[in-house]
């Protein structure tokens, strides 16, 4: 059936103009179909000009869509592309609904044109969890690369999925969230990666943490027995969700806690088959991984570029997919070595007259903020603060007790912070800048202090973004 366009070609509707927008508008392009794209708030111009380029009709700035538009498309084709920002319960969204109309993500309709090789589709490996999975999307993707594959890393990282995926390439690494993953139909990747289910978001789920975990299991929920999916057994409640909804995929279990053997006696005892393991040497100095028909592959965590507890499963996870798919253990163990990390992660920015400031501004929820504290030594001047999205902050107490001297609230609202860990730290200051936080820090610090930008918090309030927030503190560094 013909629909939207006066010459007859083929019209998809699409509802929001931001990263993953554009990228349907050009895979649609590419495709030979024209998209609609509809977005309340206004589009900025490099946006709005890539858009057109890809041939888009754009409607933003209004303050309303063109529901008659929106639904005549979406009932022709039979569906609409909605950005993961825009909520899963907004008006327009159920009324698309209500008028038998599915609702998809990016990824879906990224995945439904995925290039095959012969009759055999480019390998996917998806990565999903509450922290730690831009590290070990980029982390997969370097040991790739390093390899000799043709790797596209796309998703939540960066580039959009739809935008890339009809590019050549040898294999995907794809960043998912789960607010992608609420859009998904048939998306199937042959390694799925879920690191970890812990509180973020729950505004979005109605505070249920069980919606939520289920919406990050949507990562596995077209997998198949040919397929693996990598799953962190010292997660409760990733257990509990295989626990609830299952998984047709083969099952690799890693612990930073257990050994192989214990990691495989402990799941089947909660009656989950393992196919393979990740976990300690019983000395706790290196890791193994036993793929059946491979020889184990083990290695120091001291070798390792990434330290720390959080990044053991983060390299664990992705030397499992790199194993599985025949990568060369010597090839791994250098990738693992030579690994430099990624921008807003632990990112060490500057040591200035013996204080170093790192810069995690990526850490927008609790978890995250927990692994920065956890991983610095030595006394923290900690910057903190923005959008709180219903924070319980127990968690940091023990280690602000610890390692927190002082506390700079870089926000516009920061009753919750100043209440909850004023009286553990010596002082608690409020600025509205990076460079006023920064510029505090310094007048703080001493030789041997850690200034740690780790929010715990979205950026919303005084930025556009985590990666905004992140330079200008690095910046201000830069300046001192």
């Amino acid at each position: 059936m013909k629909n939207g366009g006066s010459d007859g070609t083929r019209e998809i509707a699409v509802l929001g103009a931001g990263e993953s927008g554009l990228g349907v508008a050009e895979l649609a392009a590419a495709l030979g179909w024209r998209s609609f794209v509809s977005d309340l708030g206004t589009v900025r111009p490099d946006r709005l000009q890539a858009l057109e380029a890809a041939g888009a009709a754009v409607e933003h700035g209004r303050g309303k869509h063109d529901e008659a538009r929106l639904m005549a498309t979406g009932k022709s084709t039979g569906f609409v592309v909605k950005s993961p920002g825009i909520p899963e319960d907004a008006p327009l969204v159920a009324a698309l609904r209500e008028a038998g109309i599915d609702i998809l993500s990016e990824i879906e309709f990224a995945f439904r044109h995925l290039p095959s090789t012969g009759s055999v589709p480019t390998p996917v490996v998806a990565i999903t969890g509450s922290n730690g999975k831009t590290t070990t999307t980029a982390l997969t993707g370097h040991l790739f690369e390093q390899a000799g594959w043709r790797t596209n890393v796309a998703g939540n990282i960066g580039k959009s999925w739809a935008a890339t995926v009809l590019a050549p390439t040898d294999i995907h690494v794809l960043e998912v969230s789960s607010f992608q993953l609420d859009g998904v139909r048939t998306f199937r990747p042959n390694i799925a990666v879920l690191l970890n289910i812990t509180p973020d978001h729950l505004d979005r789920y109605d505070h249920d943490m069980e919606r939520y975990a289920d919406a990050k299991w949507q990562i596995t929920a077209h997998q198949t027995p040919e397929d693996l999916l990598i799953l962190n057994a010292d997660c409760p409640v990733s257990l509990a969700a295989l626990k609830r909804n299952g998984t047709a995929a083969r099952i690799a279990a890693l612990s930073t806690s257990r050994t192989p053997d214990e990691v495989r006696a402990a799941l089947a005892g909660a009656g989950v088959r393992v196919w393979s393991t990740a976990g300690l040497t019983p000395n706790g100095e290196a890791f193994t991984i036993e793929i059946p028909a491979k020889s184990p592959f083990t290695m120091t965590i001291q070798e390792l570029a990434l330290q720390g507890k959080h990044n053991l499963h983060n390299s664990m996870a992705s030397s499992v997919a790199a194993r599985v798919l025949d990568l060369r253990k010597e090839g791994i163990r250098e990738s693992l070595q030579q690994f430099d990390g990624i921008e807003h992660r632990l990112e060490f920015v500057q040591e200035v007259n013996g204080i170093r400031f790192i810069n995690d501004s990526k850490a927008t929820n609790v978890n995250s903020a927990w692994y920065a504290l956890e991983s610095v030594t030595g006394p923290v001047i900690w910057v903190a603060g923005g959008v709180d999205k219903g924070n319980d902050y127990t968690s940091l107490l023990h280690l602000v007790d610890e390692k927190v001297d002082h506390l700079i609230c870089l926000g516009k609202d920061n009753a919750k912070l100043k209440e909850t860990f004023g009286p553990r730290v010596q002082t608690v200051h409020e600025v509205l800048s990076a460079e006023d936080a920064v510029g505090m820090a310094y007048h703080l610090g001493m030789p041997g202090m850690t200034v740690l930008l780790s929010p715990a918090c979205a950026s919303f309030d005084l930025f556009g973004s985590y990666e905004e927030r992140g330079r200008a503190f690095k910046s201000a560094v830069k300046r001192l």
